[in-house]
């Protein structure tokens, strides 16, 4: 790619995504600049395929220093939990996140941008897959993951067209694969259930893409890209019962029959969140804005992504395959 002679940040490394853009660039012999926190977990930074600094998205100075010398970002970085104590600090972190590297890229003269979004931006059809042109606004936005997601989306917009940021706009769907380290929800139910611990699940349906895929969809839109367009990466539309029905023949179990409404789980999940909230630990299982989200099968089409920039995502089995394999190298799975 013509941007290998140039260095390259890429926020967000010790990640799931991030770590993928940053291997997929290095891949293709490009010089890569990574961003950490000094919390970040070190699983992913190990043998990391270029220079590391430490720094936070929301610090600015810290953001215009790691920019020093780069001509390509590749803004991947951000606070990716579907619930917190405080669910306002989830939508503070990303906007607040999302503003500061924008600044800084502008101020040091960055010349290329390719900022993660996700389609948790955009509103879901039960009539079936949505495309770009499907966006929601803050206050459509189920959760403040999502409605976070949605603000920073739509300041990078506004960025781009009243102040000639150079950015373009990917929007992944529900990566799965190796290098989930947190995990991810999608990786936690990935998890529960090849350990054997979902014997039920909701009627509901997701976009499974394997995650190298992503990171190679993000290659290929500061490739092909145009500036201000959004991106669809995704790969096939999957429901929930047959994707635990995939997990459990690859773990030789069963795989689970009992479907469950939503409205029942309601009360468990208030008293989950409730829980959680005493005792300071890991975020819930059940939240009631799973819930809610899962009254809509997250359905998406990649169409623009693969006419456009000639993206392609391997069938979402082979990723389910790979997520396995490394859940179970990582001991999360018996």
């Amino acid at each position: 790619m013509s941007e290998s002679s140039g260095l390259i940040l890429v926020t967000g490394v010790s990640g799931f995504v991030g770590s993928a853009v940053a291997r997929a660039l290095a891949g293709r012999g490009c010089r890569v600049r990574g961003l950490v926190r000094a919390s970040s977990s070190p699983v992913n930074l190990v043998d990391f395929p270029g220079e590391l600094v430490e720094g936070d998205v929301r610090d600015s100075d810290a953001m215009e220093s790691a920019l020093r010398g780069v001509g390509t970002l590749f803004h991947v970085a951000a606070d990716y939990r579907l619930w917190a104590p405080d669910p306002e600090e989830i939508v503070r972190n990303n906007l607040a996140g999302t503003q500061s590297v924008m600044r800084a890229a502008l101020k040091t003269g960055v010349e290329r941008i390719v900022y993660t979004s996700s389609v948790a931006t955009l509103k879901p059809s039960d009539a079936g897959a949505v495309d770009e042109r499907a966006a929601a606004a803050p206050s459509e936005a189920i959760g403040a993951y999502k409605r976070s997601k949605v603000v920073a989306e739509r300041l990078v917009e506004q960025m781009v067209a009243r102040e000639g940021l150079p950015a373009m706009i990917v929007q992944p769907s529900t990566p799965i694969g190796p290098r989930d380290v947190r995990p991810t929800p999608t990786g936690r139910i990935i998890v529960e259930a090849a350990n054997g611990r979902m014997p039920a699940y909701l009627d509901s349906g997701l976009n499974l893409v394997h995650v190298d895929d992503v990171a190679r969809g993000h290659l290929l839109a500061l490739e092909k890209g145009a500036v201000g367009q959004r991106y669809i990466l995704g790969g096939q539309d999957v429901m929930l019962g047959d994707m635990l029905a995939e997990i459990a023949v690859r773990m030789g179990r069963r795989p689970p029959r009992l479907r469950l409404p939503r409205a029942p789980l309601m009360p468990l999940a208030w008293v989950n969140e409730g829980l959680a909230r005493l005792s300071g630990k890991r975020d819930p299982f059940l939240t009631l804005d799973s819930l809610r989200m899962a009254r809509h099968r997250m359905f998406f089409s990649s169409e623009k992504a693969e006419q456009e920039l000639g993206y392609i995502a391997r069938p979402w089995q082979e990723a389910m395959g790979d997520a396995i394999d490394w859940f179970r190298q990582a001991g999360m799975i018996r």
